[in-house]
């Protein structure tokens, strides 16, 4: 057993025991040798040179001598350092061109500042995904030809494809087919200009600007759902208020979302406004605070931010009633404005916001932000035909003047050029 963890005899020594087998080793027995014996004279060795024999070699420097005298080596005079550089001094320069015949690169000429663009070209801009996806679609329904069932179809598709909603799409449809039967229209191409009017007429409305000299201070509320830009717009909302010379109060009530208090404390040390906030308490509390502390300051108006929350949350839309109720004991006539902040992204989303933050605080106006990353800006379209609050504002951009108030020929104009 285990045999295998026996060593094995390498093979040379195998073939070794196989190549001399054992044989009787004989033993020879040999003589001691005798030892040498040295004799008792010492052997003396002469040397081949004593060094008295050597004869003396000559000094190295009597050697160079002659030929050093024969050679006669003297090194050649260095010239005065200011003798090299006089013929240079006095050597006239050639002429530099002139400045003005210097032409430099494109590539190294610089850069000229870009030209402010107006609000105008802006919202041109701001609107492209809109103007896109509805234009695009549009120019294949206008490019002429007959007007018939067929074509109302294409541009009944196209109207809903832009998140303008059922009601809004049927309204404009039986408005543009009123018009084109007034004036006799039959080339798809002039009904472009049928639509535009239309969709004046319906978002017109809307345009009602924002007046705060009825009050002193004039109190706005602001409420909204997380990430619809409600904190933003409030900075931007002061900032416009400052460009006519109103001083304006911040009151930091959203207490539920972390950091939001924070963040409108940097909006207002950006602004230069004046933020009171609380490091933990009730929302109605700090909007109380803020309303007081405005009529002791004089200022003329005060934005109360609050906590963002969404329609079906019933416990948070009843504490946003009772930061009302707070704000009409401090100041009975207030809130004198709630403005709610929509995201233009959520498209018919935005519509269900505005009921049911309607019907909870009676808006009285709204903001509609970020139009500029969205091709659902028909909404407005939807929000005119369904729940007519009035448009204040609509933001297309991270600028801090990227706010401006609603103008529906604007709009619709950057919408169809």
């Amino acid at each position: 057993m285990f045999s295998f963890f026996k060593k094995k005899k390498p093979p040379e020594a195998q073939i070794v025991a196989e190549i001399a087998p054992a044989t009787p080793v004989t033993v020879i027995e040999t003589e001691p040798l005798t030892p040498v014996s040295l004799p008792e004279t010492p052997v003396i060795v002469e040397p081949i040179a004593t060094i008295e024999s050597i004869e003396p070699i000559e000094p190295i420097a009597a050697a160079i001598e002659p030929i050093a005298a024969a050679i006669e080596i003297k090194p050649a005079p260095v010239a005065p350092l200011e003798s090299a550089i006089e013929p240079l001094i006095t050597q006239e320069a050639e002429p530099v061109p002139h400045a003005d015949a210097f032409v430099p690169p494109a590539d190294l000429a610089q850069p000229q500042e870009r030209p402010k663009l107006s609000w105008t070209e802006r919202l041109k801009m701001g609107l492209a995904k809109t103007r896109d996806k509805l234009g695009k679609s549009l120019a294949s329904i206008f490019g002429g030809g007959q007007i018939d069932d067929e074509l109302y179809e294409e541009l009944e598709t196209v109207l809903l494809t832009a998140d303008m909603g059922v009601d809004a799409t049927q309204h404009l449809l039986k408005d543009v087919r009123e018009r084109v039967s007034l004036r006799g229209l039959k080339d798809s191409a002039e009904l472009k200009d049928a639509l535009k009017l239309s969709l004046t007429d319906l978002i017109k409305p809307l345009e009602i600007p924002l007046d705060v000299s009825g009050h002193k201070p004039f109190i706005l509320m602001v409420a909204g759902v997380n990430g619809a830009g409600k904190t933003t717009s409030i900075g931007k909302l002061a900032k416009y208020f400052q460009s006519q010379n109103l001083s304006v109060l911040l009151a930091a009530g959203d207490t539920f979302r972390a950091a939001a208090r924070e963040q409108l404390v940097v909006w207002g040390e950006r602004n230069g406004v004046q933020v009171i906030a609380q490091a933990s308490g009730d929302a109605a509390a700090v909007a109380f605070d803020a309303v007081n502390a405005a009529k002791a300051r004089g200022i003329d108006v005060v934005i109360v931010d609050t906590a963002g929350r969404l329609p079906t949350q019933l416990h948070l839309m009843e504490e946003i009633k009772k930061v009302k109720r707070v704000v009409q004991k401090a100041e009975p006539s207030g809130p004198h404005e709630i403005l709610l902040v929509l995201d233009a992204n959520t498209g018919q989303n935005a519509l269900a916001q505005v009921k049911s933050f309607d019907d909870a605080l009676g808006l009285t106006g709204l903001v509609l932000t970020k139009l500029d990353g969205t091709a659902k800006g028909g909404v407005i379209a939807a929000i005119a035909k369904n729940r007519p609050v009035p448009l204040r504002f609509i933001g297309i951009g991270e600028s801090i003047d990227d706010l401006r108030p609603f103008v529906a020929k604007d709009y619709i104009d950057a919408l169809f050029e």
